[in-house]
C-alpha cells in the first residue's frame, strides 16, 4: 500500500474509530464547573445515590454536604465499588485519576480508575513513540497488548503508554511505563522529547472517553530491543513509519492499533513529514488530534442520534 493509500485508509478509520458521541449527556458539576459527563442511562443509575448527588433533567450535581475534595473522594468511591460489583465498570484498578479540568490544577475530587469512562471525566495519559534510526530511516517499535488487559486486549499499541494516576506527573508515568513495557532504563526513558498534546472525545461500552495525551518521540538505540517487565505486553515489533501508518489504518484481523496508538502514531506522521502537509487528507487527519473534550450547552445534544 502506497502513502496516498494509506493516508485515505487513515482518515476513514479515524473518523470511525474516534467520531464524537451522540446522544445527551449530562454534565457532572462541581462548584458549577464541568468536570464529566454523564450519559442518560448512567444518570438515572446516579440518581439512586441520593446522599451523593442531585440529579436533574439538565445536570448532575454534588449534594450541599460534599464540599471537601477529600469527602467527595470518599463518596464517590462507595459509589464506584457499587458500581463495580453490579459489573458496570472495566477492571477494578485501584488507582485513582484526579478529577480535574485542566492538568496542574487542585483536583476537585479522586475517582477510581476503573471509574473514568462511567463518569466521563477528563483522563491524562503519557505515550512514547519508540524510534529507531537504522539504515538511514525511522523506524518505530510497536507492542502487542496482553489478553489480560481489561481494555482493548491483544490489539498492538505503542511502546509505551500509560495513564497518569493522581499525584503523580508526567516524567515519572513515563519513567515507570517505559520500564514496566519495554524494559527501557530511566536514564534513557528520561531522554523522551515532548511534542505536545492529542486529544480523544468518543462513546465506548463502559461510558465517554475524554481524555488528554502527552505525546513523546524516544531515539533509541539500534542495538536495543524491548523486553516487557510487567506481563502487559506479550511482545514488540519494529517497522516502518509508513508500515505503522498502515496499521494504524487497519480496521481488521490480528494487526489492529488501538484508536489512542493510532492517533499518536498519525501525529507522529505529520511531524516528521510522512504525511505530507499538501496530501488531500492532512488537514482533516491533523485536526483529529485536537477534538473539543466539552460537549456542549449543558444538557443539549452534541449531535442527534
Amino acid at each position: 500500500m502506497d502513502i496516498a493509500a494509506i493516508v485515505t485508509a487513515l482518515r476513514a478509520r479515524l473518523e470511525d474509530v474516534l467520531a464524537a458521541p451522540r446522544g445527551r449527556y449530562r454534565p457532572l458539576l462541581v462548584d458549577d464547573e464541568t468536570v464529566g459527563w454523564v450519559d442518560d442511562d448512567r444518570a438515572r443509575r446516579l440518581a439512586a445515590f441520593g446522599d451523593v448527588f442531585v440529579v436533574d433533567e439538565r445536570t448532575i450535581r454534588f449534594v450541599e454536604a460534599l464540599v471537601e475534595p477529600s469527602i467527595r473522594t470518599l463518596a464517590v468511591d462507595r459509589v464506584a465499588r457499587t458500581l463495580a460489583r453490579e459489573r458496570l465498570l472495566s477492571a477494578w484498578r485501584n488507582e485513582r485519576y484526579a478529577v480535574l479540568g485542566e492538568y496542574g490544577e487542585v483536583p476537585r475530587f479522586e475517582l477510581e480508575r476503573a471509574a473514568a469512562r462511567y463518569f466521563g471525566i477528563r483522563t491524562f495519559a503519557a505515550h512514547v513513540n519508540g524510534l529507531v534510526s537504522r539504515d538511514g530511516a525511522a523506524r518505530m517499535w510497536i507492542a502487542r497488548r496482553s489478553s489480560r488487559k481489561g481494555i482493548d486486549p491483544r490489539l498492538l499499541d505503542n511502546l509505551v503508554g500509560g495513564g497518569i494516576a493522581a499525584g503523580v506527573s508526567v516524567a515519572t508515568t513515563l519513567v515507570k511505563e517505559a520500564w514496566e513495557e519495554a524494559g527501557i532504563p530511566e536514564t534513557v526513558a528520561a531522554q523522551a522529547q515532548a511534542h505536545g498534546t492529542v486529544h480523544i472525545c468518543r462513546a465506548r461500552p463502559d461510558g465517554l472517553q475524554r481524555e488528554t495525551i502527552f505525546v513523546h518521540d524516544l531515539w533509541l538505540d539500534a542495538t536495543f530491543t524491548p523486553a516487557c517487565q510487567d506481563g502487559e505486553v506479550v511482545n514488540h515489533r519494529l517497522i516502518t513509519l509508513a508500515d505503522a501508518g498502515a496499521l494504524a489504518a487497519n480496521r481488521g484481523g490480528s494487526d489492529v492499533l488501538t484508536a489512542d496508538a493510532s492517533l499518536v502514531i498519525v501525529d507522529c506522521l505529520i511531524r516528521h513529514g510522512v504525511i505530507a502537509a499538501d496530501s488531500p487528507h492532512y488537514a482533516a487527519l491533523s485536526s483529529s488530534r485536537y477534538p473539543t473534550l466539552d460537549l456542549g450547552p449543558r444538557g443539549s445534544r452534541l449531535t442527534q442520534p
